[in-house]
């Protein structure tokens, strides 16, 4: 059972110590408040991004946009962002065949926000017990955070070439959280780019959506088109649909031919192993489902994030792209 203790042991030791506890897979301290630290970088990124309107129609990430780049506009007083990682990878395989549909791999199992947002709000309970001063503030890809960029910096993995994070010791299966803090941390050394000349997710994204390295255009990015995107199947091109495939919500075609994942090991936490209907979800069972059984079967799931009338949206494009259109 965790106590506070005094202890010799550095804070910042013993706040990763308790991370790893808690059932993190990474942990790393960056800090916000020294001349190294990249906000303008990150600001100026973020802005040649929005400018070229690869957000789509994801309003929400133009609204301050110097919020998104600076931590001490959201936490006043900000000194240090812990970054927390967790491995969401499992030794199950899709079932694909005719008939069936494709669930990105963090889809499978129950909603990452709920799994990492309570262990992260233990975590602000012992940083409480081990600093009392402390003051803290925990996002789990819900706030105004350029999380990938910080996990970089506080040394989690680097940012690859299909804009997600890569991890030498967990490939590209981190699913991210991190607590802003006014604690002044020990940081840890920002990780380096491994992907040297390798253009493997460039290539094998299905709708050409990654324009450049490291530069994702969400208008023809999968996920994108099967989560966000609100709309009839007609608002998206039919060039699109056709490399709709079987996917029927999120795109995972980037992340699986990353030579880094060949020696990534699976999850420990059960919460993120699939049922029986994200393994093999059944486009005809799927497209004549109601919004009572959407609800019921996707109570504690991601997918509740596309509505019942995206994801049958995405369904009907699916059954379009099967041969003889399969059942």
């Amino acid at each position: 059972m965790f106590a506070p203790a005094v202890t010799a042991m550095p804070l910042s030791r013993a706040i990763k110590q308790e991370a790893l506890a808690l059932g993190f897979d990474a942990v790393g301290i960056t800090r916000v408040d020294t001349p190294a630290s990249p906000q303008p970088t990150l600001a100026t990124r973020l802005n040649q991004w929005l400018q070229r309107g690869y957000h789509a129609t994801m309003a929400w990430i133009e609204r301050t946009p110097e919020k998104r780049a600076d931590p001490r506009i959201v936490l006043p007083g900000c000194h240090a962002i812990i970054c927390v990682g967790m491995n969401y990878l499992t030794d199950e395989r899709a079932d694909e065949r005719p008939g069936h549909g494709r669930i990105a791999r963090y889809a499978w199992g129950q909603d990452y926000h709920d799994v990492l947002g309570k262990k992260l709000k233990q975590l602000e309970e012992r940083i409480a017990a081990l600093a009392p001063q402390a003051i803290t503030r925990s996002y789990v890809d819900t706030g105004p955070i350029m999380e990938k960029a910080w996990a970089e910096q506080a040394g989690l993995g680097w940012i690859g070439k299909h804009s997600n994070l890569v991890s030498s010791d967990h490939g590209s299966w981190l699913l991210l959280g991190e607590i802003l803090t006014t604690l002044e941390l020990e940081p840890d050394e920002p990780a380096t780019d491994l992907c040297g000349s390798c253009t493997l997710c460039i290539q094998a994204c299905p709708t050409q959506a990654i324009t450049e390295p490291y530069v994702v255009d969400a208008n023809r990015c999968l996920s994108y088109l099967t989560i966000e995107h609100r709309g009839e199947a007609a608002t998206i091109p039919n060039d699109l649909q056709r490399q709709f495939g079987n996917h029927i919500f999120g795109c995972d075609d980037c992340l699986d031919v990353c030579p880094f994942n060949l020696q990534a090991g699976f999850t420990r936490e059960p919460a993120f192993y699939p049922s029986p209907l994200t393994q093999a979800p059944s486009l005809e069972h799927l497209a004549h489902m109601d919004d009572a059984t959407f609800k019921s079967s996707f109570q504690r799931s991601p997918i509740r994030r596309a509505k019942l009338v995206g994801l049958q949206r995405n369904v009907a494009i699916a059954r379009s792209n099967q041969p003889l259109h399969a059942p």
